[in-house]
């Protein structure tokens, strides 16, 4: 049997942006990603996952994550981790740095890729990722398509996909994703939300005020979540696992059809006016025509617009993400964790002799 490599990808800038001083948000630091790195580590090497391939990190990462791997003692120390390499890619600090390092996990054979980042990170690894599993870790501002969950399980559930030790099909989910063409050529997608802004600047890149939205695209309505899937949540809760996105249109609270009350940004309660929200089905393409302003995928403006330019959005299939709840209960159903001696009645009774 081949040895089992896992990719790494640990966005080292995710938890910056503006939010943190326009709204509540908190700082993810870099101390504590390189913490979650080893204990990701731990998570694989107790599955028998052979070696992890790392992103370059910086700005206090791959310190970080040298010193929590020296200081291991006890038992931390005499737990397995996988042979750990870094890619051999000089960092230059931009979203490129994700791309080449996710380009050459998939070159290198990865059956799994674990993403430390926010919603921004997982669009770039997903443009690059191919059919490879995706493991989501929050780490970032504002997130709705990554999950808040401990890094130890997050590795345990990567380490027995990438083994093939539970049921591929049973194990991940197909995410959606809306793909964006802009006239003149710029083709981009997103996986939790497409914005049309009347910002004629990219600026800060942060989307957090709704009134300067004209309309909206989102793959999934969750009124738990924070940003614009929790606009649509609030008026259509769509679950990721259905077929259809939404497609709203926003107005001034005071002349909309309907105005709700959401987290728009950690901390940040507002109303936001919408005068309309229908359902976006697979395949189906939306086109509108913007006087100026920008796109802003998941939360982030990215295109900036030149009046009468058209803009076009499609629903369609999004990359293979590692379902944790699902691979776990798997274990346990299958005794996967269970040794002889370990095995015990499940009413939780025990004789005594």
């Amino acid at each position: 049997m081949t040895d089992c490599l896992v990719g790494v990808v640990a966005n080292p800038a995710s938890g910056r942006d503006i939010r943190r001083l326009v709204s509540g948000a908190s700082v993810f630091d870099n101390t504590e990603k390189g913490s979650m790195i080893v204990r990701l580590l731990g998570g694989l090497g107790a599955v028998a996952v052979d070696r992890a391939l790392l992103m370059p990190a910086g700005d206090g990462v791959a310190e970080s994550l040298h010193r929590h791997l020296r200081g291991r003692t006890g038992m931390l120390a005499a737990q397995p981790l996988p042979e750990v390499e870094f890619l051999d890619i000089a960092p230059q600090g931009d979203a490129g740095d994700t791309a080449r390092a996710v380009t050459a996990m998939v070159e290198r054979g990865a059956r799994a890729i674990a993403v430390l980042g926010g919603d921004g990170t997982h669009r770039i690894v997903a443009k690059h990722c191919h059919d490879v599993p995706l493991c989501a870790l929050s780490t970032g501002t504002n997130n709705a398509f990554p999950e808040f969950r401990e890094a130890t399980v997050a590795g345990l559930a990567a380490g027995l996909v990438a083994t093939g030790r539970v049921d591929f099909r049973a194990s991940l989910r197909r995410e959606k994703l809306l793909s964006v063409a802009v006239s003149g050529g710029r083709i981009d997608r997103a996986l939790v939300d497409v914005a049309l802004s009347t910002d004629r600047w990219i600026g800060a890149r942060a989307l957090w005020r709704p009134q300067d939205l004209s309309e909206a695209f989102v793959t999934f309505g969750d009124p738990c979540a924070v940003g614009l899937s929790a606009v649509a949540g609030q008026l259509d809760p769509t679950a990721r696992s259905t077929p259809w996105g939404l497609h709203l249109r926003f107005a001034p609270p005071e002349r909309a059809a309907s105005v709700v009350t959401v987290a728009i940004a950690p901390g940040l309660v507002t109303a936001v006016g919408v005068d309309e929200i229908r359902r976006l089905q697979p395949g189906e393409v939306v086109e509108t025509t913007m006087p100026g302003g920008c796109v802003a995928l998941d939360g982030e403006r990215e295109i900036e617009l030149s009046d009468g330019d058209r803009v076009s959005v499609t629903l369609g299939e999004g990359p293979l993400v590692i379902d944790v709840d699902k691979v776990m209960a798997q274990a346990a159903a299958h005794h996967l964790f269970n040794g002889a001696a370990a095995r015990l009645p499940l009413n939780g009774n025990t004789s005594h002799h």
